[in-house]
């Protein structure tokens, strides 16, 4: 990598600044790193990296990364709104005997196959592969999904671009939190605003598709009037090829830094930052000298040759401390929380639309019903951009802006029980879908935070992974209870009530203000600012 005045980008001189860190000072060592197991060089070096990241401070390339990563937010929520309104369609056409919803158990289970994929190759690999390669994986399925024959084949091509997407945000997440400075942290909860633009444009999609080649029952259901799914899934296929071209053609995606130093690369390090720093116009005071002085960071990851041992130290780093483990399994517990409350509401919603939009002794038309549906959708671009004002808020933080999304969200699952008119229907499903992507926001954002760099892509992995086998169990239930009733919408208002209490109980509060050398589960006290490297 060399520049036009033909030294390579390492060697190039840059201006003596004093390091904004002191990789001697023990006791910040001690105050910031010492629960990183004995890896005293690790703890130092990231420092060192985190202080040149702020040096380097927000740029043109972190703008870029926060759309490019985005559009893998949007192809998810795309995705699921693809395969919930084509479900009833589909099921409309290819009656079966038996009641399981075998579409939305399918997208679980390739959800669950895609996070545990993505996720966890991250770490051994890389986040660059699954960046460059995932959203192609699910256009070219998703197309062909359009044009299936049968149910069981369009559930097959579900599986199979779910396990494309399963580790999308994922990896999107990680990936732009680890070339963030701090100050910026709070972004990526900001960027599941992405999430509701998938939602918005598939369902103003859906809306004008579904509406007009739908059909209404199951005897006069055949190919000629109900192709509305079908042009669904070719439209959003376009859109994912588009998204995944993008990617390639506008920025070339590095390795993380952060995750290059996990692996000893410290040369890599140096030549990723001089990039970033040159091409914007930015300096920082970062040398290889500096990093390759402190030693040599653990190899216990690279020590495990075998794929599956190198997983399972992964696995071990999100447990190494009592405090981090406590740590880990409520934020596992959280995504099991939401993993079922949310199919519940959300992968049945159009069932709640055809029994609950209507005027008393009125059946709304298909017309207004998806109307109601892109508008609702809409509603939720808002959500995220109600944390923003609140994650650095001091009496709020990330753990006060979850509970409060949750809070909030059980409040109008409860209010939307009592639902008679299509007005309220209406009001209230607009209100739930804002307030909920404020959750989804939060709870996308303070995972990375909360979870070791060089385990974090196996850690949010496993809690999707989690996430998608309580979707499964959530599908089954709703294949067998009655969906027209209010009871699921209790059950998910109660799960949600639990989410309050799970995300107080959180130990540590990411807070983007700590001083440099900033770690996962800093909090404002100097007693919490322990947690593993990030």
């Amino acid at each position: 990598m060399n520049s036009e005045d033909g030294k390579s980008d390492i060697e190039k001189p840059r201006p003596e600044r004093p390091v904004a860190v002191d990789p001697s000072n023990e006791a910040i060592h001690e105050d910031l790193f010492n629960v990183s197991d004995g890896d005293a060089v690790l703890a130092k070096k990231m420092a060192l990296l985190n202080a040149a990241l702020d040096d380097i401070g927000m740029t043109w390339y972190h703008w870029k990364l926060f759309c490019l990563n985005g559009f893998g937010y949007a192809v998810d929520s795309l995705l699921i709104v693809c395969q919930t309104v084509a479900q009833p369609q589909v099921e409309l056409q290819y009656p079966r005997a038996d009641r399981i919803r075998g579409i939305s158990v399918a997208s679980s289970v390739g959800l669950f196959v895609g996070a545990v994929f993505w996720g966890m190759g991250a770490d051994i690999i890389g986040r660059r592969v699954a960046f460059n390669t995932s959203l192609f994986v699910c256009a070219i399925f998703v197309v062909i999904a359009g044009a299936m024959p049968s149910y069981l084949s369009f559930a097959a091509m579900v599986a199979i671009y779910s396990a494309g997407s399963g580790g999308n945000y994922v990896l999107d997440a990680t990936t732009l939190h680890e070339f963030l400075p701090r100050k910026m942290a709070f972004l990526t909860t900001v960027m599941a605003v992405w999430w509701g633009v998938g939602y918005t444009v598939t369902g103003l999609f859906a809306w004008v598709y579904m509406s007009k080649f739908s059909c209404a029952r199951a005897d006069t259901c055949e190919y000629a009037n109900n192709k509305g799914w079908r042009y669904l899934h070719y439209t959003a296929g376009s859109l994912v090829i588009v998204c995944a071209l993008l990617r390639l053609a506008v920025t070339k995606m590095e390795h993380t830094p952060k995750w290059l130093l996990t692996q000893g690369r410290d040369r890599e390090v140096i030549l990723v930052l001089n990039k970033i720093a040159s091409s914007n116009e930015r300096v920082h005071s970062l040398t290889l000298e500096q990093l390759e002085g402190l030693g040599v960071v653990q190899d216990d990851y690279k020590r495990a040759k075998h794929i599956p041992r190198r997983t399972f130290q992964h696995i071990v780093g999100l447990f190494k401390t009592k405090k981090l483990a406590y740590s880990t399994t409520l934020l596992f517990f959280l995504w099991i929380l939401i993993g079922i409350a949310n199919p519940l509401y959300a992968v049945f919603r159009p069932y709640y639309l055809k029994t609950r939009g209507y005027m008393p002794g009125e059946t709304a038309s298909i017309y207004i019903t998806w109307r109601n549906y892109a508008i609702a959708n809409i509603c939720g671009l808002v959500g995220p951009f109600l944390t923003w004002p609140l994650l650095n808020s001091r009496y709020v933080g990330r753990r006060g802006t979850l509970a409060i999304g949750a809070l909030l969200t059980m409040i109008f699952l409860f209010a939307y029980t009592q639902v008679v008119t299509a007005d309220q229907n209406f009001a209230i499903s607009c209100v739930i879908s804002a307030v909920e992507n404020m959750l989804f926001g939060s709870l996308y954002g303070i995972t990375p935070e909360l979870l070791p760099t060089a385990s974090r892509g196996t850690g949010y992995g496993l809690a999707v992974a989690i996430n998608r086998i309580c979707n499964v169990i959530a599908s089954l239930i709703g294949s067998y209870a009655n969906v027209e009733t209010t009871a699921p919408l209790f059950v998910c208002a109660s799960f949600y009530g639990g989410m309050v209490i799970v995300s107080m109980m959180l130990p540590f509060e990411s807070d983007t203000h700590t001083p440099v050398g900033y770690i996962a589960g800093g909090g404002s006290d100097s007693h919490q600012r322990n947690e593993p490297v990030t």
